[in-house]
């Protein structure tokens, strides 16, 4: 069969297109990946970078706070987890260590504490009660201040949140809020391990744009089990009754040799390859119809939301949050395994909560691994970025930020390139590159094309990655 797509969207996709391109790759939220992380990047070296960082007072900081704790841990997912049912037992303590994480960085950076954009993400941060909830932003306003027109935002899970929570994290400036929905079928959610009929994420939303939250943004997955092209048109339908401002919609990454809670999933139930890429044709058509706009390879705004602005200034930007609008080109990262980019370098926590404690407790950043970038690193990050966010690389602006001959620095990769716009993914001329509607759905494919360290994660005997399709 042949896989029909909206002519807004893009052509027409054969199943040999969809076999030929689905392979392991990136999704490109860094350059380099996580997986080139190493040990040999400190605690000694993410404070070196934190004095270079404090060397640039005028420049605003975004911050990202993990909370890793939930209830239970959903069979889909492939975050950081720590599934747990003991309350304070475990938030008292992971409170205790976070708070002194953030004092020993505001050490470090006595001449830099604005803040343009504060993200708790998780996990599920509202598995902080009320009263933690303002204790942890009472110790953030301690140390650093927030802009006027700061971008506040978190991550809640819309079957435990409560009206009271929602209160006070708006009563506290959090403008900004994205649900985790993931489907709306009862099937799938069964599958799954996660039960949160419409009506609670009706109610959540109804609630929060009472309390005057803004840019409310809906997490969807396609590629679960059980999921028909018919039940998720029906969900997306759900769902854009419920008018969200922003739609994520992840392609599942199913990667059960990472994450073992994902091997609890009946894999005869996954929607083939064929079925997988018409579940995200058919949602983009939906959503295009309905008004949305495309914003890069997995996200959906409405035409006056800031995403949809920032795409067409050419501010949008892409990290371990997804599409975002960065204003802040140090990002600061508090919590166990959260990851943070401070001055060209990657620096993330541990992952482990007892390690995590243990250098906090002897005064030191609690740093497992990072990656200093070079030159080409950022080079290559930079033409990632403009593929990943606005489906186009301006040739002269490379050359012009980054001092290089742009079809002699880059020839093997171009000729890939090549290959893949004789595909009919791309256009190259002597302005850069474009890609076409069909090569927006295979970006990743494209942006690969660019990864100097692919070829040798490739030869790992597991994959690394999860699927492009």
């Amino acid at each position: 069969m042949t896989l029909a797509a909206p002519a807004a969207a893009a052509p027409r996709v054969t199943p040999e297109q969809v076999a030929h391109y689905d392979r392991p790759g990136p999704r490109y939220t860094s350059y380099p990946t996580a997986v080139e992380f190493n040990p040999a990047f400190t605690a000694s070296s993410y404070a070196r970078r934190l004095a270079a960082a404090d060397a640039r007072p005028g420049e605003p900081l975004s911050v990202y706070t993990h909370i890793p704790f939930c209830a239970e841990r959903c069979r889909f997912c492939a975050c950081y987890v720590i599934a747990s049912p003991m309350g304070t037992r475990v938030t008292e303590p992971y409170l205790a260590h976070l708070f002194r994480e953030i004092e020993l960085v505001a050490e470090a950076l006595p001449h830099r504490r604005t803040v343009s954009q504060y993200h708790w993400g998780g996990g599920t941060p509202t598995y902080l009660s009320v009263p933690e909830i303002h204790a942890l932003l009472d110790h953030v306003e301690r140390f650093f201040t927030f802009a006027p027109k700061a971008e506040i935002a978190i991550e809640v899970d819309p079957r435990v949140t409560t009206a009271e929570q929602l209160a006070a994290l708006r009563s506290r400036g959090f403008n900004r809020l994205s649900l985790g929905v993931q489907d709306l079928e009862p099937e799938v959610q069964e599958a799954i391990g996660r039960i949160q009929p419409l009506e609670v994420t009706a109610a959540t939303m109804d609630e929060a744009r009472r309390l005057g939250f803004g840019g409310i943004n809906v997490d969807l997955i396609y590629g679960l089990p059980h999921q028909t092209r018919a039940s998720f048109r029906a969900m997306l339908d759900s769902v854009i009754a419920l008018a969200p401002d922003r739609l994520a919609i992840y392609s599942f990454a199913y990667v059960p040799w990472l994450k073992g809670n994902q091997k609890k999933l009946e894999t005869g139930v996954l929607p083939d390859r064929d079925t997988k890429i018409a579940l995200i044709l058919d949602a983009r058509e939906r959503l295009l119809a309905a008004g949305y706009r495309a914003i890069g390879m997995d996200h959906f705004a409405r035409p006056d939301d800031e995403l949809s602005v920032a795409l067409d200034a050419g501010r949008l930007q892409r990290n371990f949050m997804g599409y975002t609008v960065q204003e802040a080109a140090d990002q600061i990262a508090f919590g166990v395994s959260a990851i943070g980019q401070v001055q060209g370098a990657y620096a993330q926590n541990h992952k482990k909560l007892s390690d995590y404690y243990a250098d906090l407790d002897a005064g030191v950043f609690p740093v497992e691994r990072g990656f200093a970038m070079s030159p080409d690193d950022r080079l290559r990050a930079d033409v990632i970025q403009s593929l990943m966010c606005g489906f186009s690389v301006d040739r002269a602006a490379i050359e012009r930020r980054h001092g290089v001959d742009f079809p002699r620095y880059f020839a093997a990769e171009l000729a890939r390139v090549e290959a893949l716009a004789g595909e009919g993914l791309a256009e190259l001329d002597r302005s850069g590159i474009r890609v076409t509607p069909l090569g927006q759905l295979f970006v990743r494919n494209l942006a690969m094309c660019f990864d100097r360290y692919l070829p040798a994660t490739q030869q790992s005997p597991k994959p690394r990655f999860s699927r492009t399709i």
